[in-house]
């Protein structure tokens, strides 16, 4: 008689849920860690090339800092006598509604300009690619080279410009870069030449994100192009302008190497800005704490437009 052995496998015993389920407080720090570990190299880039240097300008602006400085490290606070010492100065006010004009004129050209020639190029013809691609080429070149182009062009005596201008019986004598009254005009000029692809480009954009239909429905009801241009465009470029404003600005405010290319900041200050006064003081007359100062009321109102940004962009993403 034979005896048969039954092997039963029992299956193991399923796991309790609260040994399986993940923490929820160890998944919020993984993923906390995570976002950090993204975030970190920016925020250390950040502190070491713009937080330190900050920091370290606000400071000098309260200390004598002179070449001897860098000798002995001695920098004795003065307390508010550097700013006091430049709010004083006559040459402050003077070089502040010179960068207010020159910011403002220059924005206000590059926009209308920009935007024309956005709205131009949004139509299809022939060599239209090509048409915008030359407009870049300001945009293109450093803006030192295009200083010196533009001084030889303005230049009262051998300049391209007033050689033409006499050639066409206008008078060739207009002193464009050493009169105190022409030169800023001139310099604004030159600087809106260089600024208008940068405007162009970022319309343009604008205006292909646009829906052809809106048009179409304002040709319907009867809408002129000014209308539409009014009642569609505009509005529709709200957010484009915004930008292109804020940046422009931001960029136009403290330019410096196109004015020293052009000028150098003369003829009698006639085109000294907060960006020029700032080199001058800290690198030609050498007295860096009077520099900082410049350079933080410049900082400051850089600021405050970069938060108007970023207010706008918040408002406009909801």
């Amino acid at each position: 008689m034979t005896t048969s052995t039954v092997t039963v496998t029992v299956p193991p015993a399923a796991a309790h849920p609260k040994d399986t389920a993940p923490d929820p407080a160890r998944a919020r720090r993984r993923r906390r860690l995570a976002q950090w570990g993204f975030v970190a190299p920016a925020v250390v880039f950040m502190l070491l090339f713009f937080g330190y240097p900050l920091v370290r300008n606000v400071v000098m602006s309260f200390q004598h800092y002179t070449p001897k400085t860098f000798f002995t490290g001695e920098a004795p606070f003065n307390g508010a006598d550097n700013w006091s010492s430049v709010f004083q100065d006559a040459l402050f006010g003077k070089t502040l509604r010179h960068t207010l004009v020159f910011t403002a004129g220059s924005l206000l050209g590059q926009f209308c300009i920009g935007l024309a020639l956005a709205v131009f190029f949004n139509r299809r013809f022939p060599l239209g690619g090509v048409l915008r691609s030359l407009i870049l080429l300001p945009w293109l070149v450093p803006m030192v080279v295009s200083g010196v182009v533009w001084r030889r062009v303005l230049d009262q005596d051998t300049g391209v410009l007033n050689t033409f201008l006499d050639t066409l019986g206008l008078g060739g004598h207009t002193p464009w870069l050493t009169s105190p009254g022409m030169a800023l005009l001139s310099v604004i000029l030159v600087n809106i030449w260089i600024g208008i692809p940068f405007n162009m480009v970022i319309l343009y954009g604008g205006l292909q994100e646009i829906p052809k239909e809106l048009y179409e429905a304002a040709s319907l009801d009867g809408a002129s192009a000014w209308r539409a241009f009014r009642s569609v465009t505009l509005p529709m470029l709200k957010p484009v302008i915004t930008v292109v404003l804020v940046l422009g600005f931001m960029s136009t405010v403290k330019i410096l190497d196109l004015i020293l290319a052009l000028t150098d900041g003369g003829p009698a200050d006639a085109t000294q800005t907060l960006g020029t006064l700032t080199y001058q003081k800290s690198f030609v007359e050498l007295d860096f704490g009077a520099g900082a100062v410049v350079g933080n009321v410049l900082i400051l109102i850089s600021a405050v437009f970069a938060v108007f940004y970023l207010r706008a962009n918040r408002t406009e993403g909801k």
